[in-house]
């Protein structure tokens, strides 16, 4: 699960290009240092603060950040490529809206279609423009997040801003439960880690973050690979806006607000380089629980700061990682 194709020690190895003692110790930190602060925030905060290991709390952090992991999940395989979709965030209010109004106009069979015909639709059309009419990611994903936005806003303008869904329904039981969430996650994030690892179209992406005229060369089929990336991308974060309808037994078209960026944050501190051509998905799940867990000291101990101490703290976070892996990147190139 932890490997990588493509790490900045498996390039250098390859390359032939010995690393210094100081650029080892800094790659180690880039690919684990995510893991070790989240064990280390973890230890410190059930020895000082009374409440914070118990089953009730680890499971709250962990419901409460199921579904919204799987926008982490889906970045982590478009940040490796050197890319970047600001629209997951929209996407995933939009699959709940979708599922929400599926249900209640078709039910069960439409609210599980209908989020995923219209994730791989707009996946398709942005990976489209960014393979073949090499449109920069950030313009096409940014307007993928204006559309989606507006086409909730269609749906949304025919009653109120949050579509009930029926209990008892089998969509309801999907992510009715405690555990239930939590699970689909991990097997989620399981299948996107075989994924990136195990499979060719894995490799591809590696290749294309590490230099898209050698990946070129070495026979990958860039565009189509792109196209499938960003069809991977959409669907899974409409989904999971579907999967997190369910929990919620409502589609809210006023969710999602900011949430590419905690997506985005949550890679990078896991490890991932932005620049592309290395990162996992392991890690990434490692950002997502630190910046959870963080969250969840900041609302026990300093809830009267509200949302902006843990802005503050998870924007402190970034800030240090994205220095190390600029740091990195320049002993590199010395």
């Amino acid at each position: 699960m932890s490997q990588q194709m493509t790490s900045p020690a498996d390039a250098a190895e390859v390359s032939g290009v010995k690393e210094t003692r100081s650029e080892r110790t800094f790659s180690l930190l880039q690919r684990q240092g995510g893991v070790a602060v989240l064990a280390l925030v973890v230890v410190l905060a059930s020895i000082f603060s009374s409440g914070f290991a118990s089953s009730g709390n680890f499971s709250t952090i962990l419901v409460g950040t199921s579904y919204i992991s799987l926008l982490a999940l889906a970045q982590t395989f478009v940040i490796i490529t050197g890319g970047i979709d600001l629209s997951v965030g929209s996407m995933f209010a939009l699959g709940g809206v979708l599922a929400a109004w599926g249900m209640n106009h078709g039910g069960s069979g439409m609210a599980l279609l209908l989020p995923i015909v219209v994730g791989i639709i707009i996946g398709a059309i942005q990976g489209s423009l960014i393979a073949y009419a090499r449109l920069a990611p950030f313009i096409v994903t940014l307007a993928g997040l204006l559309f989606a936005r507006g086409l909730l806003q269609a749906i949304s303008s025919e009653g109120s801003k949050t579509y009930l869904i029926p209990g008892g329904s089998f969509f309801a039981f999907i992510g009715d439960g405690t555990w239930r969430p939590i699970l689909t996650a991990v097997v989620l994030f399981a299948l996107g880690s075989v994924l990136l690892t195990r499979t060719r179209f894995g490799q591809a992406l590696f290749a294309l973050g590490g230099s898209e005229n050698a990946a070129l060369l070495m026979g990958i089929r860039v565009k189509r690979a792109k196209v499938l990336l960003y069809v991977l991308s959409g669907t899974v974060a409409s989904v999971a806006g579907m999967l997190n309808a369910s929990r919620l037994q409502s589609g809210v078209s006023n969710i999602g607000v900011g949430y590419e960026l905690t997506a985005i944050a949550a890679v990078v501190i896991g490890g991932t380089i932005l620049t592309g051509g290395s990162g996992s998905v392991y890690g990434t799940a490692a950002g997502v629980l630190l910046l959870a867990v963080i969250q969840n000291l900041i609302g026990v101990h300093l809830s009267k700061y509200g949302s902006s101490a843990s802005d503050l703290v998870n924007g402190a976070f970034l800030a240090l990682v994205v220095v190390l892996q600029s740091f990195l990147a320049r002993r590199r190139q010395i």
